[in-house]
């Protein structure tokens, strides 16, 4: 199958940067999509941006001109590069990649990563 794996979350200050990270691994034919969603406690998880192979970019109105979502197709790997961060938007981050896999590239998979947590102090 497929493992979505996370990091760069962490404490920042309120107007501070980080860079999350999702690395893919199995047996991946291709990456159709990534998305970061976020939940924060007690709510559900919203999206935060979405990205296809073929560069089409989504983002939420509420996180439009300080984040940028990428990806990097030959390390199989997407990021999400967060600045001007606000106490808003602490929740944890979660990965989602649509992949299909070289067993089956009938059908699009959804995979999610663990979460990393991302906390903005005032």
């Amino acid at each position: 199958q497929v493992q979505l794996v996370e990091s760069g979350g962490g404490l920042v200050q309120a107007g501070g940067s980080l860079r999350l990270s999702c690395a893919a691994s199995g047996s991946i034919f291709s990456i159709i999509a990534m998305g970061w969603y976020r939940q924060a406690p007690g709510k559900q998880r919203d999206l935060v941006a979405t990205i296809t192979s073929g560069g089409s970019i989504n983002y939420a109105d509420s996180v439009k001109g300080r984040f940028t979502i990428s990806r990097d197709d030959a390390k199989n790997t997407g990021y999400l590069q967060m600045n001007s961060l606000k106490p808003e938007d602490t929740a944890v981050y979660y990965c989602n990649a649509g992949v299909r896999l070289v067993r089956d590239q009938s059908v699009l998979y959804s995979f999610w990563g663990q979460g990393t947590q991302v906390t903005v102090s005032t």
